[in-house]
């Protein structure tokens, strides 16, 4: 157990009012994806594409970027191995949280270790939520050409320290659900990752509105 889950003691998780049945009902099947790879490797380019394509079809879906997420979730974490662990566990418990309101969360993160990764798989299925690990493998060679924030070019100079692919290491998954090789145009690799969300979490069709407990007009 971390620090971070030991602060909160006496608390109970409070159920909502509407289920995930009913929501279902309403054609809203959550789902996360995991984009893990070396920074630069594309997986933000890939998640927002997905991310479009689904909700012009009609499904509700969110990214979660990693630089995002320490603007303002994150924003007091390092990049020690103890902090990394820490916004991976945020990052897993905030994917939850929006799957488990019915959108695809399309998470955007290096997330260099395998054993982090897999504690996010857990809080998933702990919640009995589809968890997609997505590789976006693109070699080091390839991320420092493309380098759009400057960040390898920074690490190799000295600059940065503790950069994954430079003096960090990186842990490609052993069996991810999806491999993206950095050969594939960002469109088409969009296209794979929301068909094989489709196939895995697919949406029903819409059966019901759920009508509030006070009824219309209420």
């Amino acid at each position: 157990m971390s620090a971070a889950q030991s602060r909160s003691p006496n608390v109970v998780w409070q159920p909502g009012r509407v289920n995930r049945g009913q929501r279902a009902a309403l054609g809203l099947v959550g789902a996360i994806a995991w984009l893990t790879g070396l920074p630069s490797s594309g997986k933000s380019t890939i998640a927002a594409l997905a991310e479009e394509l689904l909700v012009a079809r009609g499904r509700p879906a969110y990214v979660l970027d990693g630089d995002n997420l320490r603007h303002g979730l994150c924003g007091d974490l390092g990049f020690s191995a103890e902090d990394r662990s820490e916004n991976i566990r945020r990052a897993a418990h905030a994917a939850a949280l929006l799957a488990d309101a019915g959108l695809v969360v399309f998470v955007a993160l290096v997330s260099p270790y395998r054993a982090d990764r897999e504690r996010a798989r857990a809080v998933a299925a702990a919640a009995g939520l589809p968890f997609l690990e997505i590789h976006v493998a693109t070699p080091a060679e390839e991320c420092e050409r493309r380098d759009p924030k400057g960040l390898w070019r920074r690490a190799r100079a000295g600059e940065l320290s503790g950069f994954t692919g430079v003096d960090d290491p990186y842990e490609p998954p052993s069996h991810p659900d999806l491999t993206i090789d950095h050969t594939v145009p960002p469109e088409v690799a969009a296209e794979r990752l929301a068909a094989v969300i489709e196939r895995i979490a697919p949406r029903p069709a819409v059966t019901k509105r759920v009508v509030p407990a006070g009824g219309p007009g209420s």
